[in-house]
């Protein structure tokens, strides 16, 4: 696929700066290079298309992030988190995200959850 897209769940009230460096970043740093959309997740999700949570350590707050998630399995999008601002595997992840789906943010890690995406749900 020439232009693989992602759709990005965050907590708004903490992790804004994040999401900003993560899309900038998806283009350039990654081996998998994606494109981060900017469209409602009260929309459907696009084909091609996987939902990447970034997950920092207020995520036990961020209610509209487990609604994102739980779209996108209703959806058949592939589901991947990674950690950010310091959040690791203790931080508590949103429901309906598995902890061995979730990375650290090195785009190697990324990349390998980005390429598995691809041939999962509605990508296979």
């Amino acid at each position: 696929m020439a232009d693989p897209r992602a759709f990005v769940s965050f907590d708004f009230d903490h992790n804004e700066t994040s999401r900003n460096l993560f899309a900038g970043q998806a283009k350039s740093d990654s081996p998998t290079p994606f494109t981060v959309q900017d469209w409602s997740s009260k929309s459907e999700l696009p084909q091609a298309t996987w939902c990447i949570v970034l997950v920092g350590k207020s995520m036990a707050s961020a209610i509209g992030v487990a609604a994102e998630i739980a779209m996108a399995k209703e959806k058949d999008v592939p589901v991947f988190g990674v950690y950010v601002d310091g959040a690791d595997s203790q931080t508590t992840l949103p429901s309906g995200l598995a902890r061995n789906r979730t990375v650290e943010w090195k785009w190697d890690k990324i990349s390998a959850m980005v390429d598995l995406a691809m041939t999962e749900g509605k990508n296979a």
